[in-house]
């Protein structure tokens, strides 16, 4: 029976493997369509969407069936339920980026903004890019570091999603309301990808340490 649990659990933690790499795809052709107005990568994001949502389905029944079927305990249980809250975060991720290319499929083939501000964008989609990235190597990780951050939290993705949201909000913004939401949005949507991932990045170390999420403080 212990055999079976073991490998059961294995096969939870490969399947939160996959979700992250279809996540980190998603993010990746994210960037694209925004970056150049790309509609077929744009149609990408939101069947990979779909995909982690088939993989979440099947890491929510297998979770489920541990918890009513085989009563584990300890670091067992443990596992079960970071798994639980880590596949509804890459959901989260890959929702997200659906938006965002919600946004690139309006506007086509007009592009979302205009400079500098689609510079900007540009860069904190390949900064997302890369946290979804980091997610996957730490999912993948057999022993990750115990003593700090997992995904450390990008300050300059904040400190250029703050500019983007003030910009598009300015009393002087000659864009028009449409674009000025849409940008407005780009940066939530980009912000809550970060957000999971930094999430992510925390529940892997309460797994591996016990050490709860609030008390994990960036150095």
């Amino acid at each position: 029976m212990r055999t079976k649990f073991s490998i059961e659990l294995m096969a939870l933690t490969d399947e939160l493997a996959h979700m992250a790499r279809l996540a980190h795809e998603s993010a990746e052709r994210a960037s694209v369509a925004l970056v150049g107005s790309d509609l077929t990568a744009a149609y990408e994001v939101f069947a990979l969407e779909e995909q982690v949502q088939i993989e979440h389905a099947k890491c929510e029944d297998r979770s489920v069936i541990l918890l009513a079927l085989e009563a584990p305990v300890a670091r067992d249980l443990r596992h079960v339920v970071t798994a639980i809250q880590i596949a509804d975060d890459l959901l989260g991720v890959a929702a997200a980026l659906s938006r965002v290319a919600d946004v690139v499929v309006r506007r086509y083939p007009e592009p979302v903004a205009l400079q500098p501000l689609s510079e900007m964008l540009a860069e904190i989609s390949g900064a997302v890019a890369d946290m979804a990235g980091t997610v996957v190597r730490v999912i993948a990780a057999q022993n990750p570091p115990r003593d700090r951050i997992l995904v450390p939290r990008d300050e300059t993705l904040d400190r250029l999603r703050a500019q983007v949201a003030d910009a598009a909000s300015d009393a002087g913004w000659p864009h028009g309301s449409a674009m000025a939401i849409d940008i407005a949005m780009l940066a939530h949507h980009f912000g809550r990808c970060a957000d999971h991932s930094v999430r992510i990045g925390q529940l892997i170390r309460f797994f591996h340490t016990g050490i709860p999420l609030y008390a994990q403080v960036e150095g």
